[in-house]
């Protein structure tokens, strides 16, 4: 006897109708009458198929017949459970996963001393002691060929300018923007290049370069004067946004070939997201602006608490609602943590782990030594092998182990998993000392933010469904 009982999956409600977010997929089902009808009426325990069907059919006046169709559709979606095995495991990763994105920090240096820094400040990782503050010409062409050696079958690849401040060492970005452009075509691959700055070096002649050359630009600034010079200052403790606006303002009259963004760390001085967003958007007319709060041990002067981090969430969800609003218009918002879910939800992404750290990405520093990503570069403790020599594949693979979900026990109940993977490697790395340490203190915020976008994807998809083909392309993180 067939005894059906629910699956695993989160219900929600978009503008007129009920959805589900299937857990095992990361898929997104619309609930019709029948469906509902089923699973209300699983909500008070299993039942056989017999009764299941004769109950639906008999409260919503449906035939038999096609109660058993909606059955059968719920259950091959995972939505119920005939006692059947499921696997509810992310898809498990092949043995060759081929290099995509190469983040290349071009130096350690930097020129501002931003307190809550974590490559430099109270929490940082990075033992850059007796190593190279600036990549040089050899190092930045072996990472290069090492980018274009690993990336095979791949029709793409990106590489990411990073630092320190990236603009420090300009003349060798230039030279590795031409150098890989002209290797990638000559593998018929397409190449694309990004960069972060905290925007205090740009020029007319840099802002040129870049938009020339079709380089995507991320801005490092947390808001208006009074919250960005809370903690983003140079060494002599004076602000920098004075310096900057002027710079960011330029960068977005010149620079047209990109969208340029903005990315803002949230700390106990910068938590007023619309004063922020506002002055970001609109004032300085970034196209994209997105928030992050700090990493940080939880004790630090930069830290958000608990009562501040749920004010934040707040503030979050409103600002949402208004990209709704701009959304069923057919109207871009700007609110990039927003659309980074949204594209998450649309692709069915369901991750083995949090991001593509230690698979599609790398990262590189001024010595050539290879990271999981950025935020480890130059940590001893953290590398992964060096581009001249290779990757030290059983490095790699413990990294990788370790920050699969199926490795975080505590993840494994959360419905939210697919999109979450347990949080940021090295968020759990300063919070907890492990890598694979799942971000328990962002649970609730995490679940409570998914479902939120989950409810902006169900009234995009019954009241404006060509809105979500702006997310057909955009990558997944």
């Amino acid at each position: 006897m067939t005894v059906y009982s629910l699956g695993e999956y989160r219900r929600f409600r978009g503008q007129s109708g009920d959805f589900l977010y299937l857990v095992p997929s990361g898929g997104i089902f619309s609930l019709d009458e029948p469906s509902a009808a089923v699973l209300d009426k699983l909500s008070d325990g299993p039942l056989s198929r017999t009764d299941l069907i004769g109950q639906v059919s008999q409260k919503i006046g449906y035939s038999p017949v096609g109660v058993a169709e909606t059955v059968q559709e719920l259950c091959q979606v995972h939505a119920i459970r005939d006692g059947s095995p499921i696997s509810t495991a992310p898809q498990q990763l092949p043995e060759h996963f081929p290099l995509q994105t190469l983040v290349m920090n071009l130096t350690n240096q930097c020129n501002l001393s931003c307190q809550y820094c974590y490559e430099f400040g109270e929490d940082k990782i990075a033992t850059p002691e007796g190593k190279k503050k600036f990549m040089d010409w050899e190092t930045a062409q072996c990472s290069v060929d090492y980018l274009l050696a690993q990336s095979e079958g791949r029709r793409s690849v990106h590489i990411t300018f990073f630092g320190g401040e990236t603009l420090m060492n300009f003349p060798m970005l230039r030279q590795v923007i031409d150098y890989a452009s002209e290797q990638a075509a000559r593998k018929g691959v397409k190449i694309d290049f990004s960069l972060t700055t905290n925007a205090t070096l740009l020029t007319p002649v840099i802002i040129d370069y870049l938009a020339a050359n079709k380089v995507g630009v991320t801005v490092s600034l947390d808001g208006p004067r009074e919250m960005n010079d809370a903690f983003r200052v140079f060494s002599n403790g004076r602000g920098s946004y004075d310096i900057i606006e002027p710079k960011v303002r330029e960068l977005l009259a010149r620079h047209h070939t990109r969208p340029i963004a903005a990315r803002v760390t949230m700390t106990s001085q910068a938590m007023d997201v619309f004063k922020i967003y506002r002055h970001l958007k609109h004032d300085l007319g970034f196209h994209e602006v997105g928030f992050a709060p700090v990493t940080s041990s939880a004790n630090r002067l930069y830290s958000i608490g608990v009562p501040g981090m749920n004010d934040v969430f707040s503030q979050f969800g409103e600002l949402a609602q208004e990209y709704l609003s701009f959304a069923l218009r057919g109207e871009l918002h700007g609110f990039s943590n927003v659309s980074d879910t949204l594209a998450e939800l649309h692709q069915g992404v369901n991750k083995s782990h949090p991001c593509g750290a230690g698979l599609g990405l790398l990262g590189v520093g001024p010595s050539g030594d290879i990271a999981p990503c950025h935020r480890f570069v130059d940590s001893d403790q953290h590398k992964l092998g060096n581009v001249t020599t290779g990757l030290d594949k059983q490095k790699q693979s413990d990294f990788l182990d370790r920050g699969n979900i199926q490795s975080k026990t505590d993840c494994h109940t959360c419905w939210a998993r697919p999109l979450c993977a347990g949080g940021c490697h090295h968020e759990a790395f300063v919070r907890y000392g492990d890598t694979g340490h799942p971000n328990l203190h962002y649970c609730d915020w995490i679940r409570g933010w998914t479902h939120t976008c989950l409810e902006i994807y169900g009234a995009l998809a019954e009241k404006n469904p060509a809105f979500l083909d702006y997310f057909a392309e955009r990558k997944a993180v």
